[in-house]
């Protein structure tokens, strides 16, 4: 918190970019929340492929709660590689900023890639859920939704809506923030506790023939990790001070 934006991250346009930006910004907006208008009005008709006995409040409710949950995981990804390269003296002092980065980077660093199988798993399950509330359908004889044409109707059962929807509200917008603010991504406590949970969804081994496959790719492309050309971030930093 406190935090302001890194200089870096703000683009000066002309006045021509910065009318052309916004109204980029504006149709997205508006598209989103037809998307949502369009999503919500077929929950609570019951137009979903949400399971029957779920009532719509609760399913709305755990909804927008995995849509978090996939959004902290997404920035989550981006602010640990953004500290990766980082001296453990440029991670900030929070306490639990300390506690993810030393449980992230322990061991050879093999819980980064680990935090990237189970983060995969817990939005891949995610998505089961989410899958279900965004996912129109219309039973025989319905209405179309807002009195579309067939055609539209067609593309809203397509499930279009509500992948423009995690894409935009559970995905990029999480990844902005936490690349401008990768530090006050990690002093949130909840990152450490999604971190614990994704590591263990890693050990769980259903997705580990990811590592041989990686293994495989690696020795054949003759990768090399970025320490062998660029140095470790103290040594960087050795070389800046000389």
């Amino acid at each position: 918190s406190g935090q302001t934006q890194p200089e870096s991250m703000v683009v000066q346009r002309t006045g021509a970019e910065t009318l052309f930006f916004w109204f980029r910004c504006l149709m997205s907006l508006t598209v989103l929340g037809y998307c949502f208008a369009v999503t919500l009005v077929a929950l609570f008709n019951e137009q979903t492929t949400m399971w029957e006995g779920v009532p719509p409040i609760v399913a709305l409710l755990i909804f927008f709660i995995l849509l978090s949950v996939v959004g902290m995981l997404e920035g989550m990804q981006i602010a640990f590689f953004a500290v990766a390269k980082l001296q453990p003296s440029e991670r900030g002092e929070s306490y639990f900023a300390k506690k993810t980065c030393d449980l992230l980077f322990k061991g050879g660093g093999n819980n980064l890639p680990g935090f990237m199988i189970g983060r995969q798993l817990s939005v891949v399950s995610c998505m089961f859920f989410v899958a279900r509330v965004t996912s129109v359908k219309l039973a025989e004889g319905d209405d179309n939704i807002f009195g579309v044409s067939d055609g539209l109707q067609e593309l809203f059962n397509t499930g279009l809506l509500g992948a423009l929807m995690l894409t935009i509200v559970g995905s990029i917008a999480w990844q902005l923030v936490a690349s401008a603010f990768p530090l006050a991504f990690l002093a949130n406590p909840v990152t450490y506790v999604f971190l614990r949970i994704c590591l263990l969804f890693e050990a769980i081994g259903i997705c580990s023939g990811a590592w041989v496959l990686a293994g495989i790719h690696a020795t054949l492309a003759g990768f090399q990790r970025d320490e062998v050309y660029i140095g470790t971030a103290e040594e960087r930093a050795m070389k800046n001070m000389n």
